[in-house]
């Protein structure tokens, strides 16, 4: 990291973003896919598609169902995570972990880390005392979650699809919070 860089992780409060951040969390989510990022999309996916996605999320974010973490750079949003909260009445326990991303310019920092102990700060404070998860086996991505304490369910073979058009294998994992 730069010298005088600064990384801050905050909670965006009822899904009021200005259009800035719209911009830089829809540059993210773009980057992230081109990068092979398994979190839902496949090439080819562009900007406006990533917009697209952000503003549909908007009203679960103002309703509280689910939970908006970005991380600054410098004051620029280069990563996020979500936390699912709103569950059914026999899972108001859980909190689903889902869109962890973090944009090229900010990779190798220590974002994904600090934006995993804050969503887990989140779920403690939201009263879940269980996170889910789910990932591309073997991807580095599994490994920081099992650094971060979550602990392997399972995994289902040919689960999603790869940017690439490839169906890959999805690690379910989990931590208990009590």
């Amino acid at each position: 990291m730069q010298s005088g860089s600064e990384i801050v992780i905050s909670e965006v409060q009822g899904g009021v973003l200005p259009a800035a951040d719209l911009d830089a969390l829809a540059e993210t989510l773009m980057q992230s896919v081109a990068l092979g990022a398994s979190i839902g999309f496949v090439l080819p996916f562009g900007f406006v598609q990533a917009q697209a996605f952000w503003q549909k999320l908007l009203p679960a974010f103002e309703r509280g169902e689910r939970r908006l973490l970005v991380a600054r750079l410098d004051g620029i949003i280069v990563g996020t995570v979500q936390l699912v909260v709103d569950q059914p009445a026999n899972g108001e326990h859980r909190g689903d972990v889902v869109k962890l991303m973090v944009h090229p310019d900010g990779r190798r920092k220590g974002i994904a880390r600090l934006l995993m102990e804050r969503v887990e700060t989140l779920a403690r404070e939201a009263g879940k005392t269980l996170l889910v998860l789910d990932t591309v086996t073997g991807s580095p991505a599994q490994t920081l979650y099992e650094n971060q304490g979550f602990t392997l369910s399972g995994m289902i073979p040919h689960y999603a699809m790869s940017t690439g058009g490839i169906l890959e294998s999805t690690s379910v994992m989990y931590k208990v919070l009590i």
